[in-house]
């Protein structure tokens, strides 16, 4: 059953099947909201979309009352739009740019990714042009949807952990209007930043604004503040709980894809479970 809430609480949701059946998943456990791949996550190319996907998908979403502001896309984990290799990056673009187009066949309007990484071969801020330089294709070759950057949790090369960097890989999008930032929980405690103190949302919305906020992923942190270190921990299992009951009490998330993505092993606790807790937070 699902539960009527401003905060729009869900789960990332198969689409094994084809991508119609994440919608009757994310009904099936009562989400608010829901992400999915629109593709298989970890592959370089995959069968185009067919007419019935279409179809099915957009007839689900009507069917289950569903809004496009509320379905947040997760890209390929194989892109790297900040690497300085032509050729791979350009190869990363092509994944990224057919991921898009998915979901615009779809009628969807937010697509997130991770940034990138370096590869230590080049500094940060090169990458960061890199990946502002690919976005800036992607809103040429679209026409609405929205590129939603994650916070990352800052291990090795990678790009995204400062919210300076997020603020500089938009000051490189020309179409801001179509640019966005999706915040992990667990990234952002793993880089350092407690989210859990009201200093925490107010640093965000100095460095980047909160008007660029368009989802969050809530997973808690199996590793200590500023470890650099991404592991994810079933909620109620690590140290943000009280970061939780924040982002579930706070006016500002309201309307927004609030999106679990670590499933439970070795408790009690179903996803059903555990999203009525959140919900019921307040």
């Amino acid at each position: 059953m699902r539960v009527n809430s401003p905060w729009k609480v869900g789960a990332h949701v198969s689409a094994a099947g084809g991508v119609e059946n994440a919608v009757l998943n994310a009904a099936r456990i009562g989400a608010n909201a829901f992400a999915l791949f629109v593709k298989s996550q970890r592959k370089w190319t995959s069968p185009a979309l067919t007419e019935g996907n279409i179809t099915s998908f957009k007839a689900r979403m009507k069917q289950f009352g569903y809004l496009p502001d509320h379905v947040l896309v997760h890209g390929s984990y194989l892109t790297n739009l900040g690497n300085p290799v032509d050729e791979k990056r350009e190869k990363s673009y092509e994944c990224f740019l057919d991921d898009i187009q998915r979901c615009e066949q779809l009628g969807l309007q937010l697509y997130n990714f991770h940034p990138g990484s370096t590869v230590g071969r080049t500094t940060k801020e090169h990458s960061i042009a890199l990946i502002g330089e690919c976005i800036n294709r992607a809103h040429r070759a679209t026409s609405s949807i929205t590129i939603v950057v994650e916070n990352m949790a800052g291990a090795g090369n990678v790009i995204g952990s400062e919210f300076s960097e997020s603020r500089a890989i938009i000051d490189h999008v020309q179409n801001k209007d179509r640019v966005a930032i999706c915040l992990d929980t667990c990234h952002l405690y793993a880089a350092g930043y407690d989210i859990s103190t009201k200093a925490g949302w107010e640093c965000f919305d100095k460095i980047v604004g909160l008007s660029y906020l368009r989802g969050l992923h809530l997973n808690d942190a199996r590793t200590t503040l500023g470890s650099k270190k991404d592991r994810h921990e079933n909620i109620g299992l690590g140290p943000l709980a009280l970061g939780f009951h924040a982002i579930l009490t706070d006016p500002r998330t309201r309307d927004l894809p609030l999106v679990l993505e670590t499933p439970t092993h070795g408790t009690d606790m179903d996803m059903d479970e555990r999203m009525m807790k959140l919900k019921l937070t307040s």
